[in-house]
């Protein structure tokens, strides 16, 4: 049975892969569970209605199992967890939230236009916790192999990367030394590189959010 998924096409260019962080978290976990899935770009800006019909509240990523519209990524991963066990991708539940407070840290300093309002001291805590995590249990977050929460957190720190730099010239501390080698393991999968935007989109797709 093979699968299909919607997921957004890029910003202005529908036949090519977008930058949602959620669609490329389910793509990553078929990819890495080698489930073959047929694809569906979705022009958000313009739903098609074999689309809406199916889906009515619009979102991405939605998957098609069983002949039923799945949408979430959270439940979308879960199912696709339970349904095809091999290779085990589960995290253990003390090492499932390492990490979960980073996005929207990231995403508070990125639309931020008061340098002093401490959003950018909270990333780095953030960052800085999971770098101590990753010197303690790493080089994933549960050990030798990748898992869950390592398919959630990367296509967030490729987010994080792209539009900090881009809109605000920063970069991870070199000092976290952790976490720019997590980073460069996550990125050089080769599942990521098939699913990941390219970063022209990833800028395109935050510009409207911080020059709001």
């Amino acid at each position: 049975m093979s699968l299909e998924i919607c997921v957004k096409a890029a910003a202005g260019d529908p036949e090519i892969l977008g930058d949602c962080p959620f669609s490329q978290r389910a793509l990553l976990t078929l990819e890495e569970k080698k489930i073959p899935y047929q694809m569906h770009l979705i022009n958000v800006g313009d739903k098609p209605q074999w689309f809406l019909e199916a889906n009515p509240e619009g979102k991405v990523p939605v998957l098609k199992y069983n002949d039923k519209w799945v949408p979430d990524s959270d439940v979308i991963t879960q199912l696709l967890e339970e349904t095809y066990p091999d290779p085990p991708l589960c995290t253990p539940s003390e090492h499932a939230s390492v990490g979960s407070k980073i996005f929207g840290s990231f995403v508070k300093f990125l639309k931020s236009k008061d340098p002093s309002d401490g959003s950018e001291q909270a990333l780095l805590d953030e960052l800085k916790a999971l770098d101590e995590h990753l010197k303690a249990h790493g080089p994933y977050v549960n050990g030798e192999n990748i898992s869950a929460v390592d398919v959630s957190l990367a296509p967030k720190l490729y987010h994080l990367e792209v539009a900090l730099g881009h809109f605000k010239s920063w970069t991870v501390p070199e000092s976290l030394t952790y976490v720019h080698d997590y980073m460069k393991l996550l990125f050089a999968r080769e599942s990521f590189g098939k699913t990941k935007a390219a970063k022209e989109h990833v800028i395109a797709g935050w510009a409207p959010k911080v020059n709001a």
